[in-house]
């Protein structure tokens, strides 16, 4: 893709030099954008995007921006393919390194946030009318924990659950504003989030982000985003800077609200001995 835009940049129009400097430079972040938003970010209207692509040899402006998402892919795979082989080079102490690498990731994501966005993020939690959760394909796990833990902490919790975009919108269908959505998205970065933060957005909701960095092309639609280190070795992204970033907010949520959390779970205790959720089973006790 770079290469295609590197070979026409000659006969570029200086409007359309504008979206091939701007695409060369923000490649991760403008592969995510629509045709206007990227045209706004190259400060360039709609339609010199659109004849810029059309120029490369594309059709649809969709079309384009797949490229650019597969080629973004691509690159993500050759450098895990990288950290793959120095693995298979020397694989003593394996379990000790990923523990290592995973640590680092919390250790380097420690001073992305500042404490200022933290606490955005918690009021914007403990004020929302209804709170929704997002985060599908890997990020289904991260969004699962929180879900569980805000639906102890407060009321009306929603998670988000379909990986097909349609039901995204439906679960969606009554957010507006008053309302929050949490979105979470690491490389390789999910187009059907994203296209559902633009949608709360323009429904008029507040959005928190949690992304991996400030290129993430999450941050163009929240403007509160906590940002937590996820570098990956071989198939597994090390979600574990995330988590806790998600285990942060569960903490200070339960610190401002304490009085109202623990009634809440005294009455789940209650609720759990009833239907025999923890311990004994409706077989009575295993060891009898």
């Amino acid at each position: 893709m770079l290469d295609d835009i590197l070979k026409m940049y000659d006969k570029m129009s200086p409007a359309q030099k504008k979206v091939a400097d701007y695409i060369a430079e923000n490649d991760e972040v403008a592969a995510f954008m629509t045709a206007a938003k990227l045209g706004k970010a190259a400060d360039v209207s709609e339609a010199t995007v659109v004849r810029f692509t059309a120029m490369l040899g594309y059709e649809k402006y969709s079309e384009f921006q797949q490229a650019m998402v597969d080629e973004i892919q691509s690159r993500l795979v050759s450098d895990k393919k990288s950290t793959t082989n120095k693995l298979k080079a020397d694989p003593s102490g394996l379990m000790r390194k990923v523990l290592v690498h995973d640590a680092q990731n919390i250790v380097d994501s420690i001073h992305l946030v500042p404490d200022s966005t933290f606490d955005m993020a918690v009021e914007l939690i403990e004020g929302a009318a209804h709170v929704y959760v997002l985060g599908i394909r890997n990020c289904a796990p991260l969004a699962d924990l929180l879900t569980y833990y805000l639906s102890v902490i407060r009321p009306d919790v929603k998670a988000i659950t379909s990986n097909n975009i349609s039901e995204l919108y439906e679960q969606m269908n009554w957010i507006g504003k008053g309302d929050v959505l949490i979105g979470m998205s690491f490389p390789r970065y999910s187009l059907r989030t994203l296209k559902a933060m633009d949608f709360a957005n323009s429904q008029g909701a507040r959005l928190i982000s949690i992304t991996d960095s400030e290129y993430s092309p999450m941050n163009m639609y929240s403007s509160c985003n906590l940002w937590a280190k996820t570098d990956m070795i071989t198939l597994a992204d090390s979600l574990v800077a995330p988590m806790s970033v998600i285990n942060a907010l569960i903490v200070a949520l339960y610190l401002r609200n304490e009085k109202k959390i623990i009634e809440n779970t005294q009455r789940l205790e209650g609720l759990w001995k009833d239907f025999q959720t923890y311990d004994k089973d409706e077989l009575g006790d295993p060891g009898e």
